[in-house]
This record gives C-alpha cells, structure tokens and sequence, in this order.
C-alpha cells in the first residue's frame, strides 16, 4: 500500500481539499447518495467499504490516521444530518473505544492521529 494517510470514516469527504488525493485511503462504513432538502446532492463514496472498529488493514500502516467519527445521536435516520455526518448507536462509548484502539493499531510508530 502506498498511501500514507487513512481516514475510516471519510463521508462525503467535506474535510479535504483534494478529495481524490492518492495519499490517502477514504473509508468509510457506507455507500450512499442522496439528493439534500436543498436540491444538492450528497455522494458517500469511499474507496474502500469499512467499519472502523475493524479495520482490514495490518499493523502499523499508515503515517497519518484523520479519525472523525459520526458525532451525533439524535438526528433523524432521514435528517440531512444524519445522511451528511453519520449516526452513532447506543453503543457509541464502545464503538469510539474500539475506533480509537484501531486507529492506534494501522498506524506506524511515531505516526499521527488527528481527532
């Protein structure tokens, strides 16, 4: 693997300037579009279909990890929220432990976690 940067949980990308960047590996748990309540379309296309609490990658991978997680709990399935940013479970506590525990795991010694 050649990329050096991992982001597991890319969405719809909002948080790169270059969303095709070949450094980076965008992950992400779905693939979806949507066409938002104000006519803009929403395209969750990562280039690899994951779950960041396991990760199909090999210890100590990447150089850089840009971990942003779903972050809300109470949006509507169908809110433009929820489609945009992700829904985290009841579970969240658990799942953002084991999030963390993977982004740990794919990166390299001395690598960088941005939250």
């Amino acid at each position: 693997m050649t990329a050096k940067v991992l982001d597991p949980c890319c969405g719809s990308r909002m948080m790169h300037f270059d969303r095709i960047n070949q450094n980076v590996v965008f992950g992400d748990i779905r693939t979806e579009s949507h066409i938002l309540c104000d006519g803009r379309s929403l395209e969750v296309a990562p280039d690899i279909e994951m779950d960041f609490r396991n990760m199909p990658f090999e210890d100590e991978t990447f150089h850089a990890v840009v971990f942003d997680p779903p972050h809300l709990l109470h949006a509507g399935d169908k809110s433009w929220l929820a489609l945009k940013y992700g829904k985290l479970g009841q579970d969240w506590r658990s799942d953002l432990a084991l999030g963390f525990a993977e982004c740990f795991r794919v990166l390299k010694p001395n690598g960088m976690l941005i939250f």
